[in-house]
This record gives C-alpha cells, structure tokens and sequence, in this order.
C-alpha cells in the first residue's frame, strides 16, 4: 500500500517521464525536418523508452492499491542550433531525472517505503546508462562536428538503433 506522500511523488515522475517521451518526439520531428533521419530514429525510440518508463510507474502505482493521476504536459522545445545542442540538451534532461528518481529513492527510505526503493532500483540503474549513452554521442559529435561527412557517419550509427520494449508491469 502506497502511503500518500509517495502516490503523489510517483505521479509527478509519469508526468515527467511523459514530458520526456514529448520532448524526444520533439527532438525527432525536429531530426527529420533538418535531413537526419538517424537521428530522427534514435529520438523516436527514446520516445519509446519514455512512454514505457511512465507506463512501469503507472502499473507500479495501480498494482500497490494507488490512483494515478494524469496531469497536463508542458509544450516541449521544437528549435533547436544543431544535433550538438539537441543531445546536450538530452545530456542536462536526462540529468534532471536522474536526480528526481534519486529524490524518489530518497523519500522511499524516509517513508520506509521498502516495496518502492527495490522497484526504483531499476529506474536507477536505467538512469546511469541513459546517461553514459548521451555522453557517448555527446563525444563523438565533438570530434566529429556537426557538419559533414562526421554527422554523415553518426547519423548512419543513430540509424541502427531498434527499439526493444521493457516489461512494464510485474507480470
């Protein structure tokens, strides 16, 4: 049984791991409109990503006997200066959320809340690859630049990329 405190904290983390979905649908409009499609695919798949994390939440908070509570999402950004600045901008974001899960983990441990801290793990661990992979990316479009054969190439690798769904619910 979720106690009050942590529904409430749980719902605002759907609400912003749905506005990341929104923000990378965003980044991959934005891709395909300046003539990247790898990158346009790599952001549709964090989309992805991003509607599945809120689901894993919203399943969470209906399998403890929680309401889910849907609240507006904020317009994203829809300009941006280059691929550069849209994965900097990743980088920083996916940096927001790593400190409110960790927020989340440290409210777990404050309410005793044991069930949530173990089902947060996950989240925990996802952040810390997130991260790594904007990094990455990050590099390579330092050394490469954002124009050219270099983009040319990193957006060929963003092209690979396939989206695997996560399990979302304890079944």
């Amino acid at each position: 049984m979720l106690k009050r405190k942590m529904e409430g904290a749980l719902n605002e983390q759907i609400n912003k791991e749905l506005y990341s979905a929104y923000l990378y649908l965003s980044m991959s409009a934005y891709s395909e409109h300046i003539g990247l499609p790898g990158f346009a695919n790599w952001f549709m798949i964090q989309y992805k990503e991003e509607v599945d994390h809120a689901m894993k939440i919203y399943n969470y908070i209906n399998d403890q006997g929680g309401q889910v509570k849907l609240k507006a999402i904020d317009e994203p950004t829809a300009e941006f200066k280059d691929a550069l600045d849209m994965f900097q901008k990743t980088l920083e974001h996916e940096q927001f959320i790593t400190k409110s899960i960790n927020e989340l983990v440290d409210l777990g441990i404050k309410e005793k809340d044991h069930a949530t801290q173990i089902f947060l793990q996950w989240f925990v661990t996802e952040q810390i690859e997130e991260e790594k992979n904007d990094n990455d990316i990050l590099a390579k479009l330092k050394l490469a630049g954002d124009k050219g054969s270099g983009l040319f190439m990193i957006d060929k690798e963003l092209a690979a990329r396939v989206y695997t769904p996560i399990q979302t619910s304890a079944e």
